[in-house]
């Protein structure tokens, strides 16, 4: 148990000591990213009427699996930018690799910001659509 103890605490103080220092632009530059694919994306589903993305995945079951799997597809090459700035930080700062670490950074980065905007994006975008066809 010590040695889990151990890595959670060596994630944490990793986790905060990637907000400054070298490369901590990802810090922006990945959820920048991932809320523009949210944006491209929201739009799309709004202009499609498909359903709101996150609010799919949480109360349609059988549609969860094919929505995480396209999120996933949609933001491939935002994970993999994020994969390798995390490896070149990791190797760079700390002389290692974590491979869950790394994991869990590129997932909270990139992937958890896309996933909780691309929804409200297609909720505006509907709301925008449905308003100028209104004023028509």
């Amino acid at each position: 148990m010590d040695g889990f103890v151990h890595d959670v605490v060596r994630f944490y103080d990793d986790i905060i000591g990637r907000t400054h220092g070298p490369m901590s632009f990802r810090f922006f530059l990945q959820p920048s990213m991932a809320l523009l694919m949210a944006l491209r994306d929201g739009v799309r589903d709004a202009k499609t009427g498909r359903r709101p993305y996150f609010w799919k995945i949480l109360n349609d079951p059988s549609a969860r699996r094919g929505s995480l799997h396209e999120g996933i597809k949609d933001t491939a090459r935002i994970l993999i930018l994020g994969l390798v700035m995390e490896i070149i930080y990791q190797y760079k700062v700390l002389g290692t690799f974590h491979v869950l670490e790394a994991l869990n950074v590129i997932i909270i980065l990139c992937f958890v910001p896309y996933l909780l905007m691309r929804g409200p994006v297609n909720r505006l975008a509907r709301w925008w659509r449905a308003r100028d066809q209104g004023v028509s």
